[in-house]
Order: structure tokens, then sequence, then C-alpha cells
């Protein structure tokens, strides 16, 4: 029993001070004890890493200056397919000399044209970088998209219902892992193409990102579906599964409520690897001829016309370098922020 004395004591603390109780209340409302799903908490320790904020502000810029692609180049009163060295409509403000050169200084940089122009032909630079971080960044988002569904898709089915499935799955991933991917993209690429459209007649350029989309989906979900698979090897012998198959969950309702929850971390953490590696690869088979080409914009095509140009204007090359580093180098360290963000255990 509490004692009288005791009661009477708390009970005058309570009314001659009733700030105290209000501020313990509080203290212990910011002491964290509340309930936090772990998407809030996730989101708290990533809010804590400045290289990360930094990183996520860094990418949305490049996704938003890709978005409007168009309004920008309005802006500078450029585009990207125009020849501003060859146009007679432009004779009266020439941008080439006379050996086709950028005329002025890094490349031909002027209030007309930010980042300059292009040897021999004249077009603008900041029209063609603009317009190839459009093609080159949302192709690569259509694509790790689909590498990701197809990838959680296989991992989920083999290593949730093991037995023959897992095996037969296992084989179809071994083979296609057997594939020396960069040979395989060069010379399925022109197959793809060929099958489809007449070799004599010029390939559409919404057929060339059709195809693209195949080779690297066909090519690329291994990975993917790799990492989800031993994931759910580990996660379907928890007792929780045991649990769910106990009062007759059917699959389908374990795989949606029980597994998929729980590799959402390491599939989100995995795309945030997948997709500059994609831009790479878009970029690596424009750079080999056979990706994207003349005149549709695109990162590597930049970087193929860029080596041709070296010894007359090394500067074509600078501003899609940089922009290209940047944004792997940003994205990288985004992955590394969100895999630390989820990894309780992180010490960053």
């Amino acid at each position: 029993m509490t004692s009288p004395t005791k009661a009477e004591d708390s009970g005058s603390a309570v009314a001659l001070e009733p700030e105290l109780a209000s501020t313990s209340e509080t203290a212990k409302n910011k002491t964290g004890l509340e309930g936090r799903s772990p998407g809030r908490l996730m989101w708290q320790r990533f809010r804590r890493d400045r290289t990360g904020m930094v990183c996520a502000g860094v990418v949305i810029f490049f996704f938003v200056i890709a978005l409007l692609a168009p309004v920008l180049t309005a802006i500078s009163g450029t585009d990207p397919y125009t020849l501003y060295g060859q146009d007679p409509t432009y004779a009266d403000k020439p941008v080439l000399d006379e050996f086709g050169l950028p005329l002025g200084y890094f490349g031909g940089v002027s209030a007309e044209h930010w980042f300059g122009v292009e040897p021999q032909y004249g077009r603008d630079l900041f029209a063609m970088l603009v317009y190839g971080m459009r093609t080159s960044l949302y192709m690569a988002l259509g694509v790790a998209t689909l590498l990701t569904v197809t990838g959680v898709i296989i991992g989920l089915v083999g290593g949730y219902f093991g037995g023959r499935t897992d095996y037969w799955l296992g084989r179809v991933t071994d083979f296609f892992l057997s594939f020396p991917s960069q040979l395989f993209f060069i010379a399925f690429m022109p197959v793809v193409t060929a099958f489809f459209v007449d070799p004599r007649e010029e390939t559409p350029t919404y057929f060339r990102a059709l195809a693209i989309l195949i080779v690297l989906w066909v090519l690329g979900w291994m990975g993917m579906a790799r990492l989800v698979r031993s994931v759910v090897l580990a996660v379907r012998e928890r007792e929780f599964i045991e649990a769910a198959k106990v009062s007759g969950a059917s699959p389908a309702r374990i795989i949606r409520k029980e597994i998929l929850p729980n590799i959402v971390t390491p599939v989100l953490v995995q795309f945030t690897y997948q997709l500059p590696s994609t831009i790479l690869t878009i970029a690596f088979l424009s750079f080999a001829g056979v990706g994207f080409v003349e005149p549709t914009p695109d990162w590597g095509r930049l970087f193929a016309a860029g080596a041709q140009y070296t010894q007359q204007d090394p500067a074509f090359i600078f501003f899609p370098g940089v922009a290209l580093v940047i944004f792997i180098l940003c994205f990288n360290l985004l992955g590394d922020s969100v895999r630390d963000a989820f990894d309780p255990k992180s010490g960053r």
C-alpha cells in the first residue's frame, strides 16, 4: 500500500509544479519511445547523412534537367539537330572557321552556345548534352526497372518453392550468366534490328531503343535474381514464415505479406547500383556504334564524337565527361548511403 504521506507529497508536488509534469511528458515523447516504422527510421538515418542528401539532390537535379530539355533548349534558342556551321540561315553568325573548328575560346563557348559547338558541323553542344542525358537517363531507368522486376520474380519463385523449380531456374540463370555480356551486347544488337528491319532501310530510333531494351533485359536480370534468391532462402526458414504456413496462409499471401517486405532493402540498394551501370552500358553501345546513331542525341554518341575531335577540339568532351562522372559518382555514393540507412548496425 502507498502511505498517505507519500500520496500527499506526490500530489502536492504535482499541484505546485505543473510545469515540471508537462516538461517530463514532453521529454518522454522526445526520447523516441513512440512507435516508428522501419521506413521512418530509415528516412531519419538517411537525413543525417550529408553525403547522401547532397548526392540525392544532384541525382534529382540531373533527372529534372533531362526532363526539361525542351524547355532549356528553348531558353537557349538552340536545338541538337541544327547544323549551325553549315546552315545558310546562320551564315551571318559563323561558329566555325575555314578548317571546321569552333570560333572563340574553349570549343566556341559564347552567349548563343553555352557549351560551345561541335567541330565540322557546328551543332550546339549544350542542346546535344541535355537531350543526350534525356535519352540515356530515362532509357536506363526503364531498363533498370525491367531488370529489377524480372530478377525479383524469378528469385522469389526459385527461392521460395525450391526443389526442381529452383534447380531449373538456377540452370537457366547459369546459362545466361555464361554469356560474355559486353561481347554479346555488341553481337546481338545488329541481329535484333536486322530481324525486324530490312538492312537496306534506316532503323527507326524508337526501334533501336526497343532493341536496346530487349538485349539489356535478356542479358542483365541474372544478378538481381541471384541476390533475391539468396535472401529468400534465408527468410523462408524464419519462424514467422512457418507460423504463416501453419495458420493456413497461401503461398501467394506469404510471399506478398511476409517475404516481399523483407527483401525491399537489398533490392533497393541493388537498384541504386544497377541504374548507373545501365547508363554506362547504353553509352558503351552507342560508343561502339550499335546503340543510338545519328542524329539521335546520346551520352555515348557524344563520347564517340569526342574521340574523333580529340586533336582538333579537346574541349568538346569536357562538359559531357564532367556531367557523366558527377552523375555516376553521386549515384554510387547515394547507393552507399541508402545501404547504410537501411542497416541499423552501420556506424555511419
